[in-house]
Parts: structure tokens; C-alpha cells; sequence
């Protein structure tokens, strides 16, 4: 007898069927990060029985417009993305506790994940979890390195984007403090 096919989502390896059935019956809003090669990106989705709505959403890009954060795929823009998304829905998630939705990826400590709910949590949103990140994970403490850094191969290799538009090495730390702030303030 032939085995039945898998749903299509499944065989793509989009989607974990078990694991999104257990997530919809908890009742809450679900938080969902996907990173992309070139965004991070964050919706607040609840279940309804003809499809799930979109209650708040951010994206990175809307960093570099608004706040002239450069959008990258990297932890500090995952933390700010995350800040973001918890000032969007702060109105609109109606005080429900969310959980977190991280899909396919796996969950490693200090990942962006992680690090995009610890911007959630600092931005006021009330995410179920046990979510625990060192300060400086999500910050650019790698700033010294970069004041000493030149322009050898490997900074280029690390660095390059920022490099080529323009941004010194040693600034992004300040940098992130100063996005920070404006979307607090906001």
C-alpha cells in the first residue's frame, strides 16, 4: 500500500504542521520572525477559522527609511525590527500575551530569534517566555574591534556593506543607541 503524500508546505519544508496546531490551540497571538538574506522580518498574527489576520507588522527596511538604520540580517537589526514591532502593536495586540513563533529555525541561544524577542519584551509587548540575553549580544560591543580594524581582507569580508556605504566602523555602536532611542521616543 502506498504512503500518502505529505502536504506541500511540508514537503517544501515551510511549514511544521504539529508544531503550528500546537502554537493555534494555546489561543494567543502568535509573534512570528522570519529572516531573510537582507531582512528581518515581524508579524503579531492571530488565528481566526477562515485565516490568520495580520495585527501589527515590521520590517528592517522601515529602519533604514524612518530611522536610517542600515538593514542588515544580523542581531542588532533583529533587536531593533523587534523594538519596532512592539511599538506598532502596542494598540493593536489587545494586552493579550503572544508567544513566540520562530517556524523552522532552530532554536539557538542568542540567536536572532531570540534577540528579535528580547526587543519585543524591552518594547513592551507581553511575550510568553523564558527569554534570557546577555546585553551586549544585540549591541555592536565589537566596536573596539572595529576602531582598531583597517582594511584587511577579513574586516572587508565582515564589513563590507557597511564599508561601501559609507558608515565608519566605529560608529554603529552609537549608531544603534541613537535608533534606539527615536523609536522609543516615538
Amino acid at each position: 500500500m502506498a504512503k500518502a503524500l505529505d502536504f506541500r508546505r511540508r514537503r517544501e519544508a515551510l511549514t511544521d504542521y504539529k508544531k503550528r496546531l500546537a502554537l493555534v490551540k494555546g489561543g494567543h497571538d502568535r509573534v512570528v520572525i522570519r529572516k531573510t538574506n537582507r531582512r528581518i522580518i515581524g508579524e503579531i498574527i492571530r488565528y481566526q477559522e477562515n485565516g490568520d489576520v495580520v495585527v501589527a507588522y515590521a520590517d528592517s527596511i522601515n529602519l533604514a527609511r524612518k530611522y536610517g538604520w542600515p538593514s542588515r540580517s544580523n542581531r542588532p537589526t533583529a533587536y531593533l525590527t523587534g523594538l519596532m514591532l512592539a511599538k506598532v502593536a502596542k494598540s493593536k495586540a489587545n494586552g493579550n500575551d503572544c508567544i513566540l513563533d520562530i517556524g523552522l529555525s532552530s532554536p539557538v541561544k542568542n540567536s536572532i530569534p531570540f534577540v528579535f524577542a528580547k526587543g519585543c519584551l524591552d518594547g513592551g509587548l507581553k511575550l510568553r517566555s523564558g527569554i534570557e540575553i546577555k546585553e551586549d549580544i544585540y549591541n555592536y560591543s565589537n566596536t573596539e574591534y572595529a576602531k582598531t580594524a583597517s582594511e584587511s581582507e577579513g574586516t572587508v569580508k565582515q564589513y563590507g556593506k557597511f564599508l561601501k556605504d559609507g558608515i565608519k566602523l566605529d560608529s554603529l555602536g552609537r549608531m544603534f543607541e541613537e535608533t534606539k532611542k527615536k523609536i522609543i521616543a516615538e
